[in-house]
């Protein structure tokens, strides 16, 4: 049988989910954080140019410690969106989802029957390299198998409703950064339409039965399971090792040049 999604098994027993974003392309970054216990790993490709190798590299590393990977997947051709599903992604991420109607695409693109018309080979690790008998491969891929729809412009907004009632997506991803972008004031968090949005998202997707998902920190975790969130995704492998970095740099600073005490350290 197909490996269930972590995350999935987890929301649809009314729990919450974890999320870290990983943009380094060493698969060995994705198993420290799977190892720590988050239940999804989010890598890029909208953003980051990593080959399907190094994808596939990361579905092994998560995968061998239960934790799911989201792949924010370019816009493009079908075969960016199938293509991390085939390698055993356990989801993907669709970015800039502008109306009613891309949704519709994706869904088609990304589901099989009777939900959609993605292209069929049956013979990836999604599908065990052919163990897995067709029937049960169509039913366990659109079931464990998550698809999450990017909302982060508010050009969708009018059709928001009627996004989240279609069958066959399972999550409304809102993204504050280009979101306020989009409404004329980039990194403005507070803004009151971002706030509003923000709300609405997660109302919308709770009333018709769909996953709410964002970013978030450790300080805004409970206000946002408040608001109805479902997954979370806090900190980057960029964010830590860069203020990792800084902060180690920064002891050198008014050291003489020929100072080497203190040169390496064993803890954090």
């Amino acid at each position: 049988m197909m490996r269930k999604s972590t995350v999935l098994e987890k929301l649809r027993s009314n729990q919450k989910a974890s999320c870290f974003k990983v943009n380094l392309k060493d698969a060995q970054v994705a198993e420290i954080a799977a190892i720590q216990g988050f239940d999804c790993i989010w890598v890029d490709l909208e953003h980051i140019g990593q080959d399907w190798s190094v994808i596939a590299a990361h579905v092994w590393a998560t995968k061998a410690h239960r934790a799911d990977l989201m792949v924010r997947v370019p816009r493009g051709a079908y075969s960016d969106y199938i293509r991390p599903l085939e390698l055993d992604a356990t989801g993907i991420l669709v970015p800039h989802v502008m109306s009613l109607q891309d949704a519709k695409d994706i869904i088609y693109q990304t589901r099989f029957f009777p939900l959609g018309r993605r292209p069929l080979d049956g013979g990836n690790a999604d599908a065990a390299y052919t163990h897995i008998g067709l029937d049960e491969y169509l039913s366990s891929a659109n079931r464990e198998r998550f698809i999450a729809l990017q909302i982060e412009d508010p050009e969708p907004l009018p059709e928001l409703e009627a996004i989240a009632q279609l069958e066959g997506f399972d999550m409304l991803f809102f993204g504050p950064g280009d979101f306020s972008q989009g409404i004329g004031a980039p990194g403005q968090w507070d803004h009151p339409l971002l706030v509003d949005a923000r709300k609405r998202v997660a109302a919308v997707a709770n009333q018709y039965g769909k996953f709410a998902a964002t970013v978030g920190s450790p300080e805004t975790l409970e206000s946002l399971f408040a608001m109805g969130y479902h997954l979370v995704s806090v900190g980057a492998d960029v964010v830590g090792l860069s203020q990792y970095c800084q902060r180690m740099a920064a002891a050198f600073v008014g050291l003489d040049s020929s100072d080497t005490t203190g040169t390496y350290y064993e803890r954090p």
